[in-house]
């Protein structure tokens, strides 16, 4: 198969591919029958030839499925591999909120320790606090799992509620009430788009902590730049609803981490999602099933 890569993609595996160039989707190509992507829309009408759009990600809302359905073109994604990762920093923003390490760095790098007691420099504890999970998909229960040893009191919500001992079910509205840290693990979908809006942030109690890996659109963005300038909320964000752009807001504020969407970015990680990718392209050379097709909900 001719494959169009966006990118260059990590690890040894791309190497694999015969035919592959690596280019924008912006030309008409009759000869290209695989593209591989980062959740990016395909234009479909440019790639007349095209039977598979290989997504390196787990999300793929920018790209078109009934289109895709509707002209034969499968698409694929790559889940499981990037679960541990993503909820390693998962927890990486929790801790860095609840202790102020990034504040805390900035205080040292400016040279303004004047001492080894730090009597106005107080976080929240970790241990203990109850951690409300949006989303008790693969990455939500791997964040669960985590929990576990820092003895966290573990709620969770989803559209379906599940027999597990990961977490207490909550509906949304009471597990924003009762959690210490919100994080979000939930797919964007029509219905999850602004689920977390100003109604929703205002029900969090004072000093709590909100975690977004998932998708920026998931949360109301200046909603939540309104509650942590009130400094009554604090957030670890690696995902935005306009990247690369971040608004201007929240880059000032101190009660507040950023981190450039780097759920799944290990080096490991990263080879190993390229490995999928390139596994669901050599199958639909084969003429075998893919691994990981997804179809319209």
């Amino acid at each position: 198969m001719k494959v169009l890569a966006t990118r260059r993609y990590p690890g040894p595996p791309f190497d694999e591919l015969s035919e592959v160039e690596v280019g924008p989707l912006s030309a008409r190509r009759e000869d290209v029958e695989a593209v591989i992507v980062a959740n990016e829309p395909v234009p479909l009408d440019l790639f007349p030839s095209l039977r598979l759009i290989a997504n390196f990600g787990v999300g793929y809302d920018r790209i078109d499925l009934e289109a895709c359905a509707a002209r034969g073109v499968a698409v694929t994604n790559t889940p499981g591999v990037l679960d541990a990762a993503t909820a390693d920093l998962t927890f990486a923003l929790i801790l860095a909120m609840r202790r102020r390490v990034v504040e805390g760095d900035r205080l040292v790098r400016a040279g303004q320790w004047r001492g080894s007691w730090s009597e106005g420099f107080l976080g929240r504890d970790v241990t203990g606090s109850t951690l409300g999970i949006v989303g008790l998909g693969r990455i939500g229960s791997a964040v669960a799992h985590r929990a576990r040893g820092f003895a966290l009191r573990v709620l969770y919500t989803q559209r379906r509620r599940v027999d597990t001992d990961l977490g207490e079910y909550r509906e949304l509205d009471d597990l924003l009430r009762e959690s210490d840290v919100v994080t979000i693990h939930a797919p964007r979908t029509p219905e999850t788009e602004g689920l977390i809006d100003a109604r929703r942030l205002a029900l969090m109690c004072d000093g709590a902590c909100i975690v977004n890996t998932a998708r920026g659109e998931i949360v109301d963005e200046q909603a939540l730049v309104r509650e942590l300038s009130s400094g009554r909320l604090h957030a670890g964000l690696d995902v935005f609803a306009h990247e690369p752009n971040v608004p201007s807001e929240l880059v000032g504020l101190p009660n507040v981490v950023l981190t450039p969407h780097i759920g799944s970015a290990t080096v490991e990680t990263r080879a190993a999602m390229t490995r999928l990718v390139v596994d669901n392209i050599l199958a639909a050379e084969r003429g075998e099933p893919l691994l990981t097709p997804v179809t319209p909900r």
